[in-house]
C-alpha cells in the first residue's frame, strides 16, 4: 500500500480534530448536568447557575474553554430536535417604493405597484424590475424619473434622469432596506436570549429566514418580529449629571432588601455554581471546597450593600493621581448581558422611578463594547418636549450613506430635509454650547443606542458627517440605519413553524433509537456474511461514524431530524464501497491469485465504481443543499459528508487493517460457508425477458397517472400554502367530528387526518392565510382554541405551521427545478464517464422511471395507508436521495460493462450476452448494499417516529424500485439504445 505513512498521519490527525470538536458538546452537557442537579427543577436557579458559570475556566490548564466557549461550539440542534419557531420574513418593497415617491397619488404609478405585487405572489422574485415593466407596459416611453426625483432624492436622482438609472437607484434602495431589516431583525433577536440562533438573507429575493432554537412563546416572537423600526435623535446628559442619581438608586435597592431579602438564593448559586465548575477536571475534588462557603458570605453581602453596583459597573477611568474619575459622555455604566435584565428590573421598580426624573430615559447600547465581551453599556437620554420623546424624528433625514473623509477615516455622511436641517442646527448648537462640555446626541433605533457621538459645532445646513474610530463596516451599519425613517420596509411573517419542545425531545429519542438500531442491524449483517473481512468493515463503519459527528461538530452544521436520517442511511451506504472491495477481492480469490495480490487488485479494479457511485450520490447531495430549506439542508450536509467519510475509511482505514493482518499473519477470510458459493457463477437472464419489466413499470406508471387525475396528490402545506397543526388529545378522536368542528369554526374548508395514534391529528385550513396582521394570528387561534375545546378540552398543540401561497410556489418551483437540475447534471457525468449517449440516456429513463414510479404509489396508496403521505419537501429529498442511489447503483453495473466491453474474450459475444455477464456479476453487490440500505429504512419507517414515516416510507419505496430500475430497466435500455443506432453488437477479441 504507497502512502500509508500519509494515510496514518491523516486519520491520526482527523482523530484529534473530532475529538477536540466532539469535547465542547461533551464539556456543555457535563455543566448543564451540573446546574440541573443543583437547581433540582427550578428553572430560575438552573439559569443563575449557567449565567454564573458561563465565563468560569471547566479547567484550570485550559482557561480559554468556559461554558460559553463550549456552548458556541457544541453540535446545535435543529427545531425538530430541540423544539423552537422557524420564521420567514419578508420585506415590503412595495411600501418602500410608495415612500420614495412620497406616496404619489398617480393612478398609473400604483396600479404599476399593484400589478408587480400580484406578479411576485405569481413567482417571480424580482419586485423592482417588474415594477419597471409594469409602468412601461401601462405609460409606454413615459418616464419614471418625474415620481422620484423629489427634494429628499435629489442627490440621486435628476429629473432627466433615464428609467434605467430609476430602477437601478430603486435597486440599491432595496438592498440597503433589505440590509438594514436584516440589521434590525438580528438586534432583536437578541432579546429572546435563545441559544444558536440563526438569521440569513435569501440570495435573489426580499425574504429574511429567522430560527429560534427553544422558543416557547411564538406570539411574543411574531409581534416583537413584526414590530415597525424607529428612528430618534435624542439629547443626553452627562455621566457627572446621574452619578449622583445612581447613587441614590442603590440606597433606595439597600433599604428594599433589608425589607424583603430575596437575594440568599440567587447570590447563592452562582457562587456555588463558580467553585463546583473550577472544581471539575481536578482529580480528588468533591465539588465541595471549604473556602466557598467563605467567599459566598462575603459576595452576598456586598451584593446586599451594592445591589445596583455589584451588577452595573460605573463609567470610570483612572486619573493621573491614579483615583478614579467619572468618565465624561453620556455613557452612565456598563453590564453584562446576563445582568441587563436585572438592571432593567431594579429601575422600574416603583421606588426606584419615584426619583428618576420624568425627562430621563436610560438605554442600553445595540452591541457589546467588544467582539470578545459580552458587557453593554448604558446611556442616558433627555427629553426634549412634554410629550417626552426625542429631539427629532427619523423621518427627517433625506439621505445617509457610508464614505472616507480627507485623511482615509470611515465616516458616515447624513443630510436632512429642509424641516430637519432647522431643528438640527438649534439641536447641535445647544449640544455645543459648552466648550468645555461638549454634549452627545444619541442615535437611537428600537429604543437601542446605536451610537452617540459628540456634537464638535453648531450644524447650519443639515449635512452632518459621523466619525470615529470606525471600520467601514461599521460606516455601512450605521448609514442604513439613519435610512429607517427615510425607507420604512415593513418585515412581514410570510412562513413560520413552530416545534413544541415534547416533540423536540420525543424526536431525539425517536432519532436515537432508530441510529442504533440501524448501526446493530449492520455491523451484525456485515459480520455474519464476511466473516474476518466483515469485521474490518464494522471497524470502517464505526470509524466513519465517529469522524462524521466530528465533522459535523467542528464546522457547525446544524443537526435535524432529517439529519439524523441522513446519518443512519450514510451508514447503510457506507457498506457499499466495502461490498464492492469484497465482491472483487472474491473474484481475484476464486482466479487463485494470492491473499495478499486479492486484496491489492480488488481495492485496485473496485476503485473506479466506488468513486463513480459515490460521486453521482455527492452530486444529488449537493443539489438538494442548494434548493432545499430548513431541516432538509441538515439533511444534505450529513448525506455528503457522511458519503467523504465513508470514502476514507472504507478505502484507507480498511485497508490499513487488512495490511496489519497481513502482516501479522492472522487469518482473513471473506466469507462463512453459507455465503461462500452464494451468487457465485449465477446466471439470470436480466435481457430477453426485459419486456415483461416494461409491461409492469408502465402500468404502475398509468396506474399512477389515472390516479393522479381521479384523486390527486395530498400536498403538504409547504406545497399548497396555508396553516397546519399537529395536535395531541388526551383520548383518541374520530376524525369526521373534528373536521366537523372545525368547518363550523372557521367557516372554511379544514383537512384532517389521523397522524400516528388515533388520539393525534395533524389538521390543515386556508382560513386568512393571506393576512399577516396580528389580528388574523389572534382570530385564527382564538378559532382553533375553540374549536379544539370542544373536541376534547385536555390537548397539545405539538407544531404549527403557516405558508403562504407565494411561499408555496416558490418551494414548489425550487423542487422541479432541484429535481430537473439533478437528472441534467447526472446525465452530463455519465455522458463524461462513460462517452456514450446510450449509457447516459439509459440512466436518465431509469431516474425518470424511478421518479414516476415514487409518485405514482403516493397517489395510488394516498387515504389507504395509516400515515401521512403528503408531497413537501421531505418528500423532495426522498426522491433526491433515491435518485443517488439509484444513479450509483446503475453506474456500478455500467462500469462492469464497459470493463467486460474493454475485455479481450476468446470468443464472439453480443451486447445482451456482455450485460447479462455484467449483471450477474454485480449481482451480490447490489443485493447486499440493496438489504443493507432497505434494512436501514426499515428501522427508521418504525422507529424514526411519525414525522419521518412519510419521508422514510417514500426512501424505502424509492429504494426498492431504484435497485429494480438499475437490473431491469437501465442496462436492458443501454441494448435498446444501441441497437437503435445500428452499433456494432458483436464484441470480437483482437489478434
Amino acid at each position: 500500500m504507497q502512502g500509508k505513512g500519509l494515510v496514518k498521519f491523516a486519520a491520526i490527525a482527523l482523530t484529534l480534530a473530532c475529538l477536540y470538536s466532539l469535547s465542547f458538546t461533551w464539556i456543555a452537557n457535563k455543566v448543564e448536568k451540573d446546574a440541573q442537579e443543583f437547581a433540582k427543577g427550578n428553572p430560575a436557579r438552573e439559569k443563575a447557575y449557567l449565567d454564573s458559570v458561563a465565563s468560569v475556566p471547566v479547567f484550570s490548564s485550559l482557561s480559554y474553554i468556559t461554558y460559553q466557549y463550549a456552548k458556541q461550539r457544541e453540535i446545535p440542534l435543529g427545531l425538530d430536535l430541540k423544539g423552537g419557531m422557524n420564521v420567514t420574513m419578508e420585506i415590503a418593497l412595495s411600501d418602500m417604493v410608495r415612500n420614495l415617491a412620497n406616496k404619489n397619488p398617480d393612478a398609473n404609478f400604483n396600479a404599476a405597484i399593484k400589478n408587480a405585487e400580484a406578479a411576485v405572489a405569481s413567482g417571480d422574485n424580482d419586485f423592482i424590475a417588474v415594477f419597471g415593466r409594469e409602468y412601461e407596459k401601462l405609460v409606454p416611453n413615459s418616464k419614471l424619473a418625474p415620481l422620484f426625483a423629489t427634494k429628499e432624492n435629489s442627490g440621486m436622482i435628476k429629473i432627466d434622469a433615464s428609467n434605467q438609472e430609476v430602477i437601478n437607484f430603486l435597486k440599491k434602495s432595496a438592498d440597503g432596506a433589505i440590509d438594514l431589516s436584516f440589521n434590525i431583525l438580528r438586534t432583536r433577536i437578541d432579546k429572546f436570549g435563545v441559544t444558536s440562533p440563526t438569521i440569513q438573507k435569501q440570495q435573489g429575493t426580499n425574504r429574511i429566514l429567522i430560527e429560534l432554537p427553544g422558543v416557547t412563546d411564538p406570539d411574543r416572537v411574531r409581534k416583537l418580529l413584526q414590530g415597525s423600526a424607529k428612528l430618534e435623535f435624542w439629547e443626553t446628559y452627562d455621566n457627572t449629571e446621574v452619578f449622583a442619581l445612581l447613587q441614590n438608586v442603590n440606597g433606595i435597592l439597600v433599604s428594599t432588601s433589608k425589607a424583603t431579602d430575596t437575594t440568599k438564593a440567587t447570590s447563592a448559586a452562582p457562587d456555588t455554581a463558580k467553585s463546583k465548575l473550577s472544581a471539575l477536571g481536578k482529580k480528588g475534588t468533591t465539588g465541595k471546597i471549604d473556602s466557598a462557603a467563605a467567599l459566598n458570605k462575603i459576595q452576598a453581602e456586598q451584593t446586599k450593600l451594592n445591589p445596583l453596583f455589584s451588577i452595573l459597573n460605573p463609567a470610570t477611568f483612572q486619573g493621573e493621581n491614579g483615583q478614579p474619575n467619572l468618565r465624561p459622555g453620556p455613557v452612565v455604566g456598563y453590564a453584562a448581558l446576563k445582568d441587563t435584565a436585572k438592571v432593567n428590573a431594579y429601575l422600574s421598580s416603583p421606588q426606584v422611578k419615584s426619583v428618576i426624573p420624568s425627562n430621563m430615559k436610560l438605554y442600553w447600547g445595540v452591541k457589546p463594547i467588544s467582539p470578545e465581551s459580552k458587557v453593554f453599556e448604558l446611556y442616558a437620554l433627555k427629553t426634549s418636549n412634554i410629550a417626552g420623546g426625542p429631539a427629532l424624528e427619523g423621518d427627517v433625514i433625506s439621505d445617509a450613506r457610508s464614505d472616507y473623509d480627507q485623511r482615509g477615516n470611515a465616516e458616515v455622511v447624513m443630510v436632512m430635509n429642509t424641516e430637519g436641517a432647522r431643528s438640527w442646527r438649534t439641536l447641535t448648537a445647544n449640544a455645543s454650547a459648552n466648550a468645555n462640555n461638549k454634549k452627545s446626541v444619541a442615535i437611537v433605533l428600537d429604543n437601542l443606542v446605536y451610537s452617540a457621538p459628540t456634537v464638535q459645532g453648531e450644524i447650519p445646513n443639515g449635512i452632518s458627517s459621523i466619525s470615529g474610530n470606525f471600520k467601514i463596516e461599521d460606516t455601512q451599519d450605521l448609514a442604513n440605519v439613519l435610512k429607517a425613517g427615510r425607507l420604512p420596509a415593513p418585515a412581514r411573517i410570510v412562513s413560520d413553524y413552530v416545534v413544541g419542545p415534547s416533540l423536540g425531545a420525543a424526536s431525539i429519542s425517536a432519532g436515537l433509537i432508530s441510529t442504533i438500531a440501524g448501526i446493530i442491524f449492520i455491523l451484525l449483517f456485515m459480520a455474519m456474511y464476511y466473516s474476518t473481512a466483515g469485521l474490518v468493515a464494522n471497524i470502517a463503519l464505526l470509524i466513519n461514524l465517529f469522524f462524521l459527528v466530528g465533522v459535523l461538530a467542528s464546522l457547525g452544521a446544524v443537526l435535524t431530524l432529517p439529519g439524523v436520517a441522513g446519518i443512519v442511511l450514510s451508514l447503510g451506504m457506507s457498506v457499499d464501497a466495502n461490498v464492492l472491495i469484497y465482491e472483487r477481492i472474491r473474484e481475484e480469490l476464486a482466479e487463485g491469485k494470492s491473499l495478499r495480490l486479492a486484496i491489492a487488485e480488488g481495492f485496485k479494479k473496485a476503485m473506479p465504481s466506488i468513486l463513480d457511485s459515490n460521486i453521482t450520490t455527492f452530486l444529488t447531495g449537493v443539489i438538494l443543499y442548494i434548493f432545499g430549506q430548513g431541516p432538509i439542508v441538515g439533511f444534505a450536509t450529513t448525506l455528503m459528508i457522511g458519503i467523504v467519510t465513508s470514502l476514507f475509511a472504507a478505502i484507507f482505514i480498511s485497508r490499513l487493517v487488512f495490511e496489519w493482518m497481513l502482516e501479522g499473519k492472522k487469518n482473513i477470510s471473506f466469507s462463512i460457508k453459507a455465503t461462500q458459493n452464494l451468487f457465485k457463477d449465477s446466471k439470470f437472464d436480466f435481457i430477453t425477458g426485459r419486456r415483461k419489466f416494461y409491461i409492469l413499470s408502465s402500468a404502475i406508471i398509468l396506474a399512477g397517472i389515472i390516479s393522479a387525475f381521479t384523486q390527486g396528490f395530498s400536498l403538504g402545506v409547504d406545497f399548497q400554502g396555508g396553516r397546519a397543526y399537529f395536535v395531541a388529545f388526551e383520548k383518541p378522536v374520530e376524525v369526521e367530528r373534528v373536521r366537523s368542528i372545525l368547518i363550523d369554526e372557521f367557516k372554511t374548508a379544514v383537512e384532517v387526518k389521523t397522524f400516528g395514534s388515533s388520539n393525534q391529528v395533524k389538521i390543515t385550513t386556508a382560513y386568512l392565510i393571506n393576512d399577516n396582521s396580528d389580528e388574523a394570528n389572534a382570530r385564527v387561534n382564538e378559532k382553533l382554541t375553540s374549536g379544539l375545546k370542544k373536541i376534547n378540552p385536555i390537548y397539545e398543540i405539538k407544531d404549527s405551521q403557516k405558508v403562504t401561497p407565494t411561499i408555496a410556489d416558490d418551494i414548489k418551483t425550487s423542487a422541479i427545478y432541484a429535481v430537473g437540475f439533478a437528472i441534467l447534471v447526472i446525465f452530463l457525468y455519465i455522458i463524461i464517464r462513460f462517452k456514450r449517449m446510450a449509457f447516459g440516456f439509459a440512466a436518465i429513463l431509469a431516474l425518470v422511471h424511478d421518479v414516476l414510479v415514487l409518485l405514482a404509489i403516493f397517489t395510488i396508496f394516498n387515504g389507504w395507508l395509516p400515515f401521512s403521505l403528503d408531497i413537501d419537501q421531505n418528500f423532495v429529498a426522498a426522491i433526491l436521495t433515491v435518485m443517488g442511489y439509484s444513479i450509483s447503483d446503475t453506474v456500478v453495473v455500467f462500469d462492469r460493462v464497459r470493463e467486460y466491453i474493454g475485455q479481450h474474450h476468446s470468443k464472439d459475444e453480443n451486447l445482451p450476452t456482455v450485460i447479462n455477464n455484467a449483471l450477474n456479476s454485480t449481482l451480490s453487490r447490489t443485493v447486499i448494499t440493496g438489504i443493507c440500505t432497505m434494512a436501514v429504512l426499515l428501522i427508521i419507517f418504525i422507529f424514526g417516529g411519525e414525522i419521518l414515516r412519510g419521508f422514510s416510507f417514500a426512501m424505502l419505496i424509492g429504494v426498492i424500485f431504484g435497485t429494480y430500475s438499475s437490473l431491469f430497466v437501465a442496462t436492458p435500455f443501454v441494448v435498446e439504445f444501441i441497437q437503435e443506432k445500428g452499433d456494432v453488437v458483436k464484441l470480437k477479441a483482437k489478434g
